[in-house]
């Protein structure tokens, strides 16, 4: 069930007020915090009481980090020594992703080379046939040039009976 409470929002002049603190710094703590701000209806950003607690929580873990360093030299030193165990584990997982993104490179390169292997000789036979299709329309074009100059031809001889044609006189336009 939703409460009344749940329901309110407060704008981004609330939480400044909550937080004591500016825009830059709620910014960064959206990013540590995974808060993106939401807009309204007129796209004005808000953020819900949810959202604002999360805040807070993260900018006393922030502002807590900070004291325990200045304040406490050993605890510096080992907060140093976790963040470079931590930082060894990162590159470890950097070096694996690498490894990983190299393999699955070659592996989509192999099978698409295995693929398009036989590409090339589809390539070749579909000009072949081409060029064929294109002479053969040549030929076509040649063979009815031909066939309308052997009908006027025909056309010109009549029939005198028993079998005589004669050859009419035909006139030519040049």
């Amino acid at each position: 069930m939703v409460t009344k409470m749940d329901e309110r929002t407060l704008t981004p002049q609330e939480v400044r007020n909550i937080l004591k603190t500016d825009n830059k710094e709620i910014v960064e703590l959206c990013k540590k915090a995974s808060i993106r701000p939401r807009k309204n209806e007129k796209g004005h950003t808000y953020f819900s009481y949810d959202e604002v607690r999360n805040l807070r929580k993260v900018q006393a873990r922030v502002n807590g980090e900070t004291s325990t360093e200045v304040v406490k030299a050993p605890v510096a030193v080992s907060v140093s020594s976790v963040s470079e165990s931590n930082n060894a584990a990162v590159r470890s997982i950097l070096t694996s992703l690498e490894n990983l993104e190299t393999k699955l490179s070659d592996k989509i390169a192999k099978v698409i080379d295995e693929k398009l292997e036989g590409m090339d000789d589809v390539v070749v036979e579909l000009i072949r046939c081409k060029t064929d299709n294109e002479t053969l329309k040549q030929k076509i074009v040649d063979l009815n040039k031909e066939v309308y100059q052997l009908k006027n031809e025909l056309n010109s001889y009549k029939s005198v009976g028993l079998g005589f044609y004669k050859k009419k006189e035909v006139y030519i336009w040049e």
